[in-house]
This record gives C-alpha cells, structure tokens and sequence, in this order.
C-alpha cells in the first residue's frame, strides 16, 4: 500500500452544496471540467450520428458495428501509449493536442457528409482517429483531476466533474438523435467539431493555472533517457499487485462489450426500425440524466464502502438490454436507461476515488490505461459480433444473453473479498495531495 498523506485543507465531512461551491471557486478544477465536459459532448454525439451517417448511406448493422467497431480498435491499440504519454508530458498539454486534432478531423468529416463527398472508408478514418484521441486523453484526464483539488475533496471533485460530463453527454446523445432525423448527421460532426475546439482551449487554460501553481508532473528532467517498456512494466506491477483492481477491470471487460453491442449497434437498429432516430436520442439522454441525479447522491455520500457499492450496482446494466428487447414498449426503455444512469454514477466515482487514493501520483495515468484497456478490449469483438449474432438468432434473444452475462460477472466481481472490503475516505497517495488553485 502506499504512502498516504493527511488532509490538510476543506474538511471532507461538510454538507454537499458547500463542498460543490467550493470546488468552482478552483480556477485549474473548473477549465478541467469544462473541457471535459465539452469533449464528452462531442464523443457521445459521434458513435449516434456516425451510426445514422452509415444507414443512410445504406448500411446494415454489421456495417454499423464495423465502423463503431474500428474506433475501438484504435482505442485499444493505443492506450497504453496515451498513459505513458501522460505521465512524462504535462498532462494539460497531451489534452490540448488530442482534443484540437478531434476539432480538425470531425469538422472535416462533418463538411465532407456535408457535401455528399464521405464514403464509408471515410466515416472508417473518422472512427479510428476518434479512438485514437479518446486513447490519449482518457488517462490524461482521468489522471490530472486530483492536482487541481486538495486531498479531501476528492470525492466532490469526481462527482462534480462527471457531473458535467454527464451534462455533456445528455446535450450530445439527445442533440445527435435529433440533428440525424432533422438536419442529417454531417451537421452533428461540425458541431463535434467546434465542442472540442472549445475543449481544446479549456485545458490550455487549465494547463496555465496549474503551471503558476506548480502543480503536476511536467516532462521527465533533461538528459533522462526514454524506457517505455520499464515504464509499462512498472504500471504492470502497480495495476496486478491490487486484486480489487484487477478483479473490477475483468468484470467491464464482459459489461462494456455487452452493452456496446446491445446499445451502440443494436439500439440504433431497433430504433430505426421502431419508434425512431428521435426518440433514440431521448432514450439515450435518458442515461444521462439519470447519472446526473446520480452525480448529485454520491456527490452527498459518505460511505467507506463505496467500491462494494458501485460494483453491486453494475448488475443495473442488464435493464436497458431487457427494455430494449421489448423494444416498442418506449416508457419502458427511458425508465430502465434513467435507473442505469443513476448506478452507472455510484460505480463511475467509486472507482476513480478508488484509484486515486491507492495508486501513486506519478503511475497514474500508466494504471487508468491498463484500466481502460483491460475494460474496452473486447469492445471491438462486442460490437462487430452483435449484428451477426442477431441475425443468425434474432435481436431479442441476443439482447437477452447479454442480460445474463451482465449478472454472472457482477456477483463473480462481488465474490473477491477485496472488491468488498476496500474503503475509501481521505487518504491519498503522497506526489498526488495539492493545495488546490483558488481564483
């Protein structure tokens, strides 16, 4: 375990609202969580439109999951690179780069569908640069939060800032739907576009104000030699020594690629062929919102128990596949995305707060991206197989697989006497504690 460090500044145990107020009074924490927020916009509207953007050019749902399943595949390939990038550059600068190259290449594409002029090996570019940036700017993120808040406030930190990725994302989903059925999909890639241009400038204001404030990491010391692979060893070895880590990690590698396949391939199919691309974009904001509610609960708690929590909870996954296998019953679907939400955010914050308070500062970033990878890996194969396997046996039932894989690996995840037993509460790892940035 490593060493840990007293809080030393806000007192953790006040109420919410004052906890939250304090928060945006941080310079460095608000840029941060608005450029979160803004490429969290721009990232759930992409795989909805991208998806409506391959239908109307006459694609089927295994070419739906062909190209969603492409942006995966760069995913993976490089997020391991993204967390070593992470910790040897300053951090705000690597999400400056990914988040003003996915502002060029979406609006370009947005032009290019635009003007009739995208074939599908273009929407395939897209998808794979998309991937590429998330893999670089996901441990980035993930990783530069607790340097823009004192040690105590991390827990608020996280809620808050998923907060507004929540909100982003609510804006993206239901936005996508509704510029796919009203304008067409190319739209909603230029306005991906401008959101991660905004991105881009957010973090560059962030990287500034910690800059001032000496906070984080910056580039290894002049002279020092580059050894990626010591480096990847070494976040080898922090990630496996902590069963907790490892044992949650394999439980989303079966949960993401079920419900990627089920709601990213599936779910755009049933739509169109029900009750609508419209609606489908509600649907999806319906998630979002219940994780905003979310974000506000466990933004409230004070649990020391909280990962046992977020891990029960992720049994809540298999609703949305059960409501979409009845897939005319739209109530149904908006009641069972919104409760999802809700629990999506009980784990989402546990588990970084997790993380956080037990990796060392200076392995972060290296640690999210095992995380992140051992949780997307099978995405690809998740999302290319859903479209064949209904059709071989029909959406329902493969719908309904899925519900039950869901529930095997969330009580095999809950059987670790670590995953139950890790609390959470104050304690950070000693290069990761800061005074925070005031205004």
């Amino acid at each position: 375990m490593p060493h840990t460090h007293c809080v030393t500044t806000s007192d953790a145990s006040r109420p919410g609202r004052a906890a939250l107020r304090d928060l945006l009074r941080r310079r460095g924490f608000r840029q941060l969580a608005l450029g979160r927020a803004l490429s969290f916009f721009g990232n759930s509207m992409a795989p909805v439109v991208l998806a409506f953007a391959v239908l109307d050019l006459g694609g089927s749902a295994v070419d739906v999951g062909l190209v969603v399943g492409a942006r995966s595949i760069s995913n993976v390939a490089l997020l391991l690179f993204g967390g070593l990038l992470a910790d040897r550059l300053p951090r705000a600068l690597v999400l400056q780069g990914a988040a003003l190259s996915a502002a060029l290449v979406q609006g370009g594409v947005g032009l290019a569908v635009l003007a009739d002029r995208a074939p599908m090996g273009v929407l395939l570019v897209l998808s794979v640069v998309q991937g590429a940036v998330a893999a670089v700017s996901i441990p980035a993120s993930a990783a530069l939060l607790p340097l823009t808040v004192p040690p105590g406030e991390l827990r608020p930190a996280n809620a808050l800032s998923r907060m507004g990725v929540n909100t982003g994302m609510i804006a993206g989903t239901s936005l996508g739907g509704l510029l796919a059925a009203v304008a067409g999909p190319g739209w909603g890639m230029v306005l991906n576009g401008a959101a991660f241009l905004g991105a881009a400038l957010a973090y560059r204001l962030a990287g500034r104000e910690l800059a001032r404030h000496d906070a984080g990491p910056g580039p290894a010391p002049v002279g020092e030699p580059v050894r990626p692979w010591q480096e990847l060893r070494e976040g080898w070895t922090e990630f496996v020594s902590r069963t907790w880590v490892w044992v949650v990690v394999l439980q989303f590698f079966v949960v993401n690629a079920v419900a990627a396949g089920g709601i990213q391939v599936l779910g755009p199919t049933v739509a169109d062929a029900t009750f609508g691309r419209t609606v489908w974009g509600f649907v999806l904001a319906a998630q979002m919102a219940g994780a905003l509610v979310g974000g506000l609960l466990v933004a409230r708690s004070r649990s020391r128990h909280a990962l046992r929590i977020g891990v029960a909870v992720v049994a809540l996954d298999a609703l949305p596949l059960l409501a979409l296998a009845q897939s005319a019953d739209v109530a149904l679907l908006l009641a069972a995305m919104f409760v999802n939400g809700i629990a999506i955010e009980q784990f989402s914050v546990a588990w970084d707060l997790s993380l956080q308070e037990n990796v060392p500062q200076e392995k972060l970033a290296r640690v999210y991206s095992y995380d992140a990878l051992g949780s997307t890996l099978a995405l690809p194969v998740g999302e290319m197989a859903a479209g064949p396997l209904a059709e071989r046996f029909g959406v329902r039932p493969t719908l309904l697989c899925g519900v039950v894989l869901v529930a095997l690996v969330t009580v095999g995840a809950l059987g670790s006497s670590q995953v139950r037993g890790l609390t959470t509460g104050g304690a950070v790892p000693d290069q990761g504690a800061r005074e925070g940035v005031e205004v």
